[in-house]
């Protein structure tokens, strides 16, 4: 599986890409054969419809796939996947029909359509290749449907053949690939190492805890990103109820989308000076698990007060943040499949985020709709930090009410970026819960096509 462009060829079939209104038009300025071929198939330039043209001779002179209505194609996005999925085989170029500002995305949905996860089943690939459309960056589209199939693979794949030993051999296979360094603190050099609340989280399991923390790049402004590892997340003493588990296979999320996005960054040789942190851990049970009421250290210095063992995902990104805000760089991108609260607030296709950098906002904002990757900004609400400060400690890992649990969230990693100039938090699902265009059901990469494309001019 490439997800790469076709090579270019004289005998590649032509797409003409037609919306519902364009069609009549269309027609009439084609054979009768023509004509004849379309009304007898029911094509009506529907969203998502395909059909081949057969010459005189039988052989394919053209393919058509349906655009819809723009009411219809607000409702989703990459529309000619859905159509390419339904093409058959053979190498195919868009000949006419899609606006120039698509054509990236487009493109881009046709290669994602063609992603499979096989490592424990095959499946039929996709029987239509597309050849690079004139004018869009064939190698960047590329770039980024392989690193988004990254961050699918390493999600869909369960915490049995995924735990925190596995992801660090993803992480060092990723850093082999692009001649990163990485260096990984393992278990009780946890503790010897100043990471408290990441050893205490793992603690448990019968796979060490660590902290992955790759570099790549010599030039360029400075960027951290942080992702989530927790592996498989029991929710610890607070015990998640059965339904409730069933898929923390992918609460280390927010792990592969930074792994991912660091792809994106190495593979298109960005001027960037990039370092990746992630806490990799299993929120497991045992006679050493952490409990609540427990009040715990964290290498910032500030002491946490423990209301509920399964909000743990922002212990381990807390020390990890710390470590990043060390070194002052220009930015910090944290991201991680942290709240049940950011999913009532959006659900599953919007990725909310936070920030304080307006000019930083607009851009990623800008960014996703270039890239069809949609995001949401959500608030880092001051008057609700006293909700995070249970007096007895510095901070609570899980206030009560559960009024605003997104962000007091993003509000208590926040705290432990103190000296950084900027930051950006994402509360992202990971998730496609059901089949659509380009993305079927199972792990999927938020935010980080649109994270790319915004710090070419934001960072």
């Amino acid at each position: 599986m490439s997800l790469q462009f076709a090579s270019a060829t004289s005998d590649s079939i032509p797409v003409t890409v037609i919306s519902e209104h364009e069609l009549a038009d269309w027609l009439n300025q084609q054979t009768a054969h023509t004509q004849k071929w379309v009304d007898a198939n029911g094509f009506s330039g529907a969203l998502g419809q395909a059909l081949i043209v057969p010459a005189l001779d039988g052989t394919p002179s053209m393919a058509l796939a349906g655009y819809g209505s723009t009411a219809s194609r607000n409702r989703g996005r990459f529309h000619l996947a859905s159509a390419a999925a339904k093409l058959p085989k053979g190498i195919y170029h868009i000949e006419a029909g899609v606006p120039a500002d698509k054509l990236f995305q487009e493109a881009l949905g046709w290669l994602l359509q063609a992603y499979r996860f096989e490592r424990y089943k095959s499946k039929s690939a996709m029987a239509a290749q597309l050849v690079a459309p004139k004018g869009v960056d064939a190698a960047e589209i590329s770039a980024l449907a392989q690193s988004e199939a990254l961050t699918r693979d390493l999600i869909n794949t369960p915490a049995s053949d995924m735990g925190p030993p596995q992801l660090e051999d993803a992480a060092r296979s990723l850093a082999t690939e692009f001649g990163a360094s990485i260096e990984v603190t393992v278990g009780e050099e946890l503790l010897e190492k100043n990471f408290p609340m990441i050893h205490t989280v793992g603690r448990a399991a019968d796979r060490a805890p660590r902290l992955i923390d790759i570099r790549w790049g010599k030039t360029g402004p400075t960027l951290t990103l942080v992702g989530k590892g927790v592996c498989f997340d029991t929710g610890g003493l607070n015990i998640k109820p059965g339904a409730s588990m069933g898929l923390m296979k992918k609460d280390m999320g927010g792990s592969a989308a930074v792994l991912g996005l660091a792809r994106m960054i190495m593979a298109t040789n960005q001027d960037i000076q990039l370092r990746v942190l992630i806490p990799a851990v299993e929120n497991s049970i045992s006679s050493n698990a952490f409990r609540p009421q427990d009040i715990l250290d964290s290498r910032k210095g500030l002491t946490v007060e423990i209301n509920n063992t399964d909000a743990e995902g922002r212990l381990v990104l807390a020390d990890a943040l710390a470590l990043a805000d060390e070194e002052k760089p220009d930015l910090i991108i944290s991201m991680a499949t942290l709240t049940g609260a950011a999913r009532v607030a959006v659900g599953p296709d919007l990725a909310p985020y936070f920030t304080d950098d307006a000019p930083l906002a607009i851009a990623l904002e800008n960014a996703a709709a270039t890239q069809a990757d949609p995001v949401w900004r959500l608030p880092f609400h001051d008057p609700y930090e006293a909700m995070i400060e249970p007096g007895i400690a510095d901070l609570d890992n899980a206030p009560k009410g559960g009024f605003a649990g997104c962000i007091t969230a993003a509000l208590f990693l926040r705290r432990f970026v103190t000296d950084s100039p900027r930051y950006m938090h994402f509360d992202i699902y990971g998730w496609q819960p059901s089949a659509a265009p380009a993305r079927p059901k199972g792990g999927v990469g938020q935010a980080t096509r649109a994270l790319f494309e915004a710090l070419k001019t934001a960072l």
